[in-house]
């Protein structure tokens, strides 16, 4: 009878242990106790790609000159006309207004801002344009606390910060294997990113782009507790009821 009570409490001693987490697999960027300078902040901006949606508008002095630059859509009698946004298609290019078609993908919204600020002085005196990427938007999916699909205003965000508006990982996600989904230049590229090294704040994947996605994979335990499936409150009772009997009857 000693015996079986050994195996049993060995059995729940071990299933106990299964469910365990280390702080290791669970604190964010280890070892960087020490640090006494901040390396310099890369500055990333996001580059255009097909399907982006941009927002135009053309401004200056003579606001006359610059009307025909700022098409709107069709209003109605109880809402005002709505200014247009550009969609960017297969081919990388948008057509603006007077000047046609303008190639786009693959240069950041500075880059464009410049060019058409040049092309329009043909047109305009002065002129003003100020562009913005109106579709960024991140997903995060898994072992997070929200997981969805996350807009972005101002078109920078950091892994960090994405993981911050999912509500963070859960206790079974694994922060050491986050995968990143990309899609670049027509390929889409998976990336594994360990957050609990503190490398991640120079890796060129620490900044998000648009549409870009990650997938919180569930650690050991989580995977672990899923295989037990959902009666693991019965096991627990049936094998503290065991224990119990073999109490009472060994003395």
């Amino acid at each position: 009878m000693e015996k079986r009570l050994k195996l049993a409490v060995l059995i729940v001693l071990m299933i106990s242990m299964g469910s365990c987490v280390s702080k290791k697999e669970i604190v964010y960027l280890q070892d960087a106790e020490g640090i006494t300078a901040l390396e310099a902040i890369v500055k990333v901006e996001p580059k255009i790609q097909q399907n982006d949606i941009l927002s135009i508008n053309v401004s200056a002095m003579d606001a006359e000159a610059a009307l025909p630059f700022n098409l709107f859509e069709a209003g109605n009698t109880t809402s005002a006309s709505k200014p247009i946004t550009y969609l960017v298609n297969s081919d990388g290019d948008i057509n603006f207004p007077v000047l046609g078609k303008i190639a786009v993908e693959g240069f950041t919204t500075k880059e464009i801002t410049s060019y058409l600020t040049e092309a329009l002085a043909v047109y305009i005196k002065n002129p003003i344009v100020n562009i913005r990427l109106t579709n960024f938007k991140v997903t995060i999916l898994g072992e997070v606390k929200s997981p969805g699909t996350y807009p972005v205003p101002n078109e920078r965000i950091s892994i960090l910060e994405a993981i911050g508006m999912a509500g963070d990982l859960t206790i079974q996600g694994k922060r050491k294997n986050v995968v990143l989904i990309r899609e670049q230049n027509g390929k889409r590229n998976f990336v594994d990113i360990d957050l609990t090294n503190k490398e991640i704040l120079n890796s060129p994947y620490f900044y998000l782009a648009q549409n870009d996605v990650l997938i919180v994979e569930p650690n050991k335990t989580k995977i672990n507790s899923s295989a037990v499936g959902p009666n693991i409150g019965v096991i627990f009772a049936s094998i503290s009821t065991l224990i119990s009997i073999i109490v009472l009857i060994t003395r």
